[in-house]
């Protein structure tokens, strides 16, 4: 299972990339928290991102989960650098065996140290261009305007992440 944090969800909604998402061959969740941070509120404020995660959320594309309390969350809860949105991912991750997609860093060192798996935005996109479910040049696209959408890339990670889309095509 696939559990999204905000940063993805709203980035590949931004660039209506978002049904990427239906090539992954497992469940892909939301917690409650994030939901209700992202669609939520961005459904009440007018942003188009949060509406498009609502008709994928319609589509059946992903499921939204309750952020019950579990051994994972109490503890995940105890480090104080961890938003509640970073503990309701980890948490949720952490308790379905699935893989949290989450782009900061601090966060996916921490989950690393719980030995939650992670994967960022990039991943996804990366993923797609390499099965052929996206073409390089669309993959690139979508890197590019995430980017000039408000989307941090380090320089380094963008070489590497155009090295690789390359490396595809030949």
């Amino acid at each position: 299972m696939w559990v999204f944090d905000a940063t993805p969800l709203i980035y590949l909604a931004t660039v209506d990339r978002l049904r990427l998402v239906s090539t992954l061959e497992a469940q892909c969740l939301i917690p409650r928290q994030i939901y209700d941070d992202v669609v939520t509120a961005g459904i009440e404020a007018g942003d188009t991102d949060a509406r498009r995660i609502e008709q994928c959320l319609d589509d059946g594309l992903f499921n939204v989960v309750s952020g019950d309390e579990t051994p994972h969350t109490t503890r995940l809860r105890q480090n104080p650098q961890l938003s509640a949105a970073d503990v309701a991912v980890f948490a949720c991750a952490a308790d379905v065996d699935g893989i949290a997609v989450t782009d900061e860093a601090y966060g996916r060192n921490a989950a690393e140290i719980e030995g939650i798996e992670t994967r960022g935005t990039a991943y996804l996109v990366l993923r797609c261009a390499k099965h052929g479910e996206i073409t390089v040049a669309d993959a690139r696209e979508t890197i590019d305007s995430m980017i000039e959408a408000g989307w941090y890339c380090a320089p380094d990670l963008y070489t590497k992440l155009v090295r690789k889309l390359e490396s595809f095509d030949g």
